[in-house]
């Protein structure tokens, strides 16, 4: 990437496959500034492309492409079939990668994307349009925030006379933007699918698919793709309790809600309809906010909403109507293989990836969309919570909880009943530097028994973070701290003493004894800055009674104001 006389950082962008859809991607990524080259095999495409896009280079060898330097990231828009080895020539080659849909057209190849780009550091991208459309994104919205109501079921439609494949069928053709849209829209995985079609113009290539998907919330949904239907429609219909919402693209209003309701008059459910309610939307070109995303990942290293793990979803749903239509349209799980792993000891969501070689133990659950390493060695009865990353190399003991948005490094010890919280920071290298590789120098971070990192907080490389301590909120530990101490701020400092239970210790009695609120425990400081309990080992685990909370930590809080301000008085 280069730096423009603005100041801006310019990413180069070749664009490989310039016919049918790719001619789009060329025309945005010119308009955005950032088309640095074009790549076909048709030689007559060349003449055209000098015309219109004068200064951008041409070429037709994809290998000699991916070794220019200008050439930053690359948009694939060529047959599903050459994805896979296209993707991955590229990760290799160090560039990031905008895909068109699918991802692959083989489950164990788009695994093997996702991963390779992780490896490598690189951007993986998935050219699901409909996630960048202004009614799809309001529509989201609008189911999150309940305007909706309870969902119930959806379906789409999406039908053409248009350009017929014979290299994929309409279902990979077709369907990957309606299975994008509904995964985003409910958030979940189907748990059983079924798909019937048939093959009219070429053996064995289906020209129309209907594909039924039931959900683990018990919403069921449908999507109809034909390229021999006499008009284009472009529609999805969302039902809720509240509203039902139809998006249109190719309707003048996209998005319209119809507060339609059931009643129930002598025990016979009756519809009582609405006026149609149109939602104001961004007028905006789906394609043009795509592409700048992808600039945008590109140039802060961010994961794209449509990334390869997204694409590697939609690819696993696709997959498994694939193999219900081969088998005349009966119900198949959605994910199999998943299902097999869940056979052992310990639970894997089917969106997340835990690699051969990591160690997990018993009983412990790996959420949404995590990815755990080869090397990796993680105790028994954690959880690992949604998009978390554990580095080969790393030692996690047991019963640690991991929230949401953490990545674990290589060099990291994290011991027995460690609480990590949401996206907190752990780093490996004191001075990293993009240009100066020091994978073989990871500095150690000890994270000990039953301490806290608080949410978005920040622990330095180098450090250990005693027993039982906290690490306030957003707080960024530089130096060691000390086993129940409590640190807040930037640089982190001590600011008073915790217990086991997590409740700050009040001022010592006479005696020098300070005593938890909720635990009843005593505490005292048996030297200056070094805190013991005198009632439990700080290595025994706690008592079944007090393993579970007691009271709100609000009422903990303002009882002991009582009972200490009465004490002195």
């Amino acid at each position: 990437m280069e730096t423009t006389s603005s100041g801006e950082t310019r990413v180069g962008i070749a664009v490989v496959g310039v016919g049918y859809w790719g001619k789009n991607l060329v025309r945005n990524f010119h308009d955005l500034g950032a088309l640095e080259a074009l790549c076909d095999v048709d030689p007559s495409a060349e003449a055209t492309c000098r015309s219109r896009y004068e200064g951008v280079k041409f070429g037709s060898d994809y290998a000699r492409l991916l070794s220019d330097p200008a050439v930053d990231a690359v948009a694939l828009a060529t047959p599903a079939v050459t994805h896979y080895a296209m993707a991955k020539a590229a990760l290799e080659a160090g560039k990031d990668v905008l895909v068109e849909k699918p991802l692959a057209i083989d489950v164990k190849q788009g695994e093997e994307l996702v991963k390779l780009a992780e490896a490598k550091g690189r951007i993986l991208m998935v050219g699901h349009i409909l996630r960048y459309h202004p009614a799809i994104l309001k529509l989201k919205q609008l189911i999150k925030d309940g305007v909706l109501g309870k969902i119930n079921y959806l379906y789409s439609n999406r039908l053409n006379i248009g350009k017929i494949r014979t290299e994929e069928n309409i279902l990979w053709s077709f369907a990957p933007h309606d299975i994008s849209v509904m995964l985003s829209l409910l958030d979940e995985m189907p748990t059983r699918v079924a798909c019937q079609g048939s093959a009219y113009l070429s053996q064995n290539v289906a020209d129309v698919t209907l594909s039924h998907f039931e959900f683990p919330s018990g919403v069921q949904a449908h999507i109809f793709v034909s390229w021999l239907h006499p008009i284009k429609e472009q529609r999805l219909v969302v039902v809720g309790s509240e509203k039902m919402a139809v998006f249109d693209d190719t309707a003048e209003n996209k998005l319209v809600l119809y507060p339609h309701k059931v009643e129930w008059k002598n025990r016979i459910p009756t519809a009582v309809k609405a006026d149609a309610q149109v939602v104001a939307l961004d007028d905006r070109e789906p394609l043009r906010a795509e592409c700048q995303h992808f600039l945008d990942c590109v140039r802060t290293r961010t994961t794209p909403v449509s990334n390869g793990a997204e694409g590697l979803r939609v690819l696993r749903v696709l997959d498994a109507c694939q193999r219900a239509l081969r088998n005349g349209g009966v119900a198949l799980e959605a994910a199999p293989a998943a299902a097999a792993k869940q056979e052992k000891p310990y639970f894997v969501h089917e969106s997340a990836y835990a690699d051969e070689g990591a160690e997990i133990g018993a009983r412990t659950k790996i959420w949404h969309f995590s990815h755990v390493m080869k090397g990796a060695k993680i105790g028994e009865r954690c959880v690992i919570g949604q998009n978390v990353n554990v580095d080969g190399g790393t030692i996690i003991g047991n019963n640690v909880k991991i929230q949401n948005n953490v990545s674990v490094y290589t060099g990291a010890v994290i011991e027995d009943d460690v609480f990590l919280g949401p996206s907190c920071v752990l780093t490996n290298v004191t001075n990293p530097r993009s240009q100066v590789n020091r994978h073989s120098l990871y500095e150690a971070t000890h994270l000990k028994r039953g301490c806290t990192v608080g949410a978005n907080s920040t622990v330095v490389c180098g450090v250990t973070v005693g027993r039982y301590a906290f690490v306030g909120a957003g707080a960024v530990v530089t130096k060691n701290v000390s086993d129940f101490a409590l640190v807040v701020g930037n640089p982190a400092r001590q600011v008073g003493w915790m217990s086991r239970h997590g409740h700050r210790l009040g001022a010592p009695d006479a005696e020098g004894i300070m005593r938890c609120p909720e635990s009843g425990y005593r505490y005292q400081e048996a030297e200056p800055g070094v805190l013991h309990c005198l009632d439990l080992n700080e290595d025994a685990p706690l008592p079944a009674e007090l393993s579970v909370g007691s009271k709100p930590y609000r009422q903990i809080k303002e009882e002991s104001k009582y009972e200490y301000s009465a004490a002195r008085s």
